[in-house]
Formats: C-alpha cells, sequence, structure tokens
C-alpha cells in the first residue's frame, strides 16, 4: 500500500473502490452464450457472473467439502470411501456429463441446441 499502510490511504482506497466496475475482455461468442442464458433466466449478465462468482467454489473449498462429505459417510454409514471408489465415482459422473453434453448438441452442427 502506499503511504505505509496509512489510514487516511485505507479510508480513500476503501470509499474510492466500492461499487466500481470492471472490464473483461472475452470471446465474442462467449458473450453472446451468456448474454442468452440471461435472457432466458431473465436476468442480467452482470447478475448471472455475480451468481456465478458467489456460487462457485475454490479448490481449497471443494478439499473441505470433500473431507466433510467423507467424514458424513463415515460417520453415518460406517464406510470410509477409499481412493479407488472415489475414482471410479469420478469417472462415471464424466462419462454421465460427456453423455448429457452429446445428446444437449445438434447433429448437423455441433453446435449447443441452445444457444
Amino acid at each position: 500500500m502506499p503511504d505505509g499502510g496509512s489510514d487516511r490511504y485505507r479510508r480513500y482506497s476503501r470509499g474510492y473502490t466500492r461499487g466500481v466496475d470492471t472490464t473483461i475482455k472475452i470471446a465474442s461468442e462467449t458473450r453472446d452464450k451468456l448474454a442468452a442464458l440471461a435472457k432466458a433466466r431473465n436476468t442480467s449478465m452482470r447478475a448471472l457472473i455475480e451468481e456465478f462468482a458467489a456460487t462457485a467454489l475454490t479448490a481449497d473449498e471443494l478439499r473441505e467439502r470433500v473431507g466433510r462429505t467423507t467424514d458424513f459417510l463415515e460417520e453415518e454409514f460406517g464406510h470410509r470411501i477409499s481412493q479407488d471408489e472415489s475414482d471410479d465415482l469420478r469417472e462415471r459422473m464424466r462419462q454421465a456429463q460427456a453423455a448429457r453434453t452429446a445428446q444437449v448438441k445438434t447433429p448437423r452442427t455441433g453446435r449447443d441446441a441452445a444457444a
């Protein structure tokens, strides 16, 4: 912080940055997709991105959730999930997601049917 972290600088920067907008550079295709998603949800692109940021988990949050879930399953059902079981479940989930994604694509263009 400039000024050695003085209270005056903190007061200034705190008041200055509150409510400041920012610009992000994304591909036009991504912008168009966000606009379509926002329109379908009857919201703004800003609200859509803010919702994503508020609900998406960081790597640390995901690890913490895995730990809580593993502990819960062991406490409730008396079974500790092994790494092999976890890997198998993760692979099955990837396969299910890939199958779902394939259903959404149109056969002719390979583009997302919702776009």
